[in-house]
């Protein structure tokens, strides 16, 4: 099964490009947040792959990274949903905010992306919600009009480090959410830990 392919881009349209690769080329589908990075055509280019397998055809879905590629691979667990709508959700919105949509439970954003109707948006919810926090929907924290959405997986995360660094439960509790309460629209985990450790330090 095909995972990866890195060679040189010899075609490339908005729904699929050819790479070849030591002679042979490759038709790959990809979506349009992939087609927009790719590079000129006779230039080298890296596509993480699905190999998607049926009994009249092998086909090539390709993504610019390994977090696209995962989301694609994990849309397909989702009855009714196949490798073209897939590719059609990708193209109409990025791996990221498809991943906070569905983990928050977004049911207006998932419906406005072209090709997803209510029933589809309700189905990747209801599937897909615990499978995109562990794929890392975790890694920021999110404010939406006023209200902090926050996955306790990533408070856990800081408040373990702290400890693991000495820092008391308490006092490291309490610096945790003053940044979570005082944090722009988005925080990470990295900038989490930075901010508690300079106030924690100081």
């Amino acid at each position: 099964m095909i995972a990866l392919i890195n060679g040189l881009l010899i075609y490339k349209a908005t729904s699929s490009v050819i790479v070849d690769v030591n002679g042979v080329g490759y038709r790959i589908f990809v979506p349009l947040t992939t087609f927009y990075t790719l590079p000129d055509t006779n230039k080298p280019v890296t596509l993480h792959v699905h190999t998607h397998v049926r009994p009249d055809a092998i086909s090539l879905f390709g993504f610019g990274t390994g977090r696209e590629k995962d989301v694609f691979e994990l849309m397909l667990s989702v009855s009714g949903i196949g490798p073209r709508l897939a590719m059609n959700i990708l193209s109409g919105i990025s791996a990221e905010e498809l991943m906070k949509a569905v983990s928050h439970g977004n049911l207006n954003r998932l419906v406005s992306i072209p090709g997803v109707g209510k029933k589809t948006a309700e189905r990747m919810i209801l599937e897909l919600k615990d499978k995109m926090v562990k794929l890392g929907a975790c890694d920021v924290i999110y404010k939406d009009n006023g209200d902090i959405m926050i996955l306790d997986s990533m408070k856990d995360d800081a408040l373990s480090a702290l400890i693991n660094l000495g820092y008391k439960s308490h006092r490291a509790g309490e610096v945790v959410d003053k940044i979570i309460n005082e944090s722009p629209q988005s925080l990470t985990l990295d900038v989490l830990l930075k901010k508690a450790l300079k106030i924690l330090s100081g």
